[in-house]
């Protein structure tokens, strides 16, 4: 589900112009340390749910419980608490008493947690990258999925050594076959 702060913000999002003193009535995500204060403020606010009946990240949350009426008596917890701090939800984004979803990239069914098969699909069409930037690009859209990929690390060595400081820029057969065996490996995860 996904959420909006409508509460207080600290003084330093407050401004002066000369049609008077205006300050922000939701968090401003193009603060420096906007993310970062938001998760703390989520934090603080469910820290006695957390883990218990609900997960959370920054504005997307999902509650649980092992029964239908728990799920429902959690879900009213959360509710409860939504209304008393003032949050507001976006209820376009809401789904209730689903049995799997998408988070954060990830497809969580309930037996366990696969890859979104929509991202992957992207990443299996890349094309080999032929800059530094491209590199690091795929690198990062890899690396999310690090975790069901099995050496990981070692099968990109050869795309990371190209991000060396002073290294000229040469995708060799190395780079191709580390390039391949991540899409490969990627698109048989589970």
């Amino acid at each position: 589900m996904a959420i909006q702060v409508t509460t207080r913000l600290p003084s330093k999002t407050t401004f002066t112009c000369p049609y008077g003193t205006f300050a922000f009535r939701r968090m401003p995500f193009e603060l420096c340390n906007a993310p970062a204060t938001f998760q703390r403020c989520m934090t603080a606010i469910f820290s006695d749910l957390n883990e218990d009946c609900l997960e959370i990240f920054m504005d997307d949350f999902s509650t649980f419980g092992e029964y239908f009426d728990n799920c429902l008596s959690n879900l009213e917890k959360v509710l409860i608490r939504y209304k008393e701090r003032n949050l507001v939800l976006n209820w376009e984004k809401c789904h209730f008493m689903v049995d799997e979803g998408i988070v954060l990239g990830h497809k969580i069914p309930s037996k366990g947690m696969e890859v979104d098969k929509d991202k992957i699909d992207v990443i299996s069409k890349l094309p080999p990258p032929t800059t530094i930037k491209g590199i690091r690009s795929f690198l990062g859209h890899v690396g999310f999925y690090r975790r069901f990929i099995e050496d990981f690390s070692k099968i990109r060595k050869p795309l990371c050594s190209l991000l060396e400081q002073g290294r000229q820029f040469e995708f060799n057969e190395d780079c191709t076959k580390a390039f391949n065996l991540l899409k490969q490996k990627l698109v048989s995860a589970q």
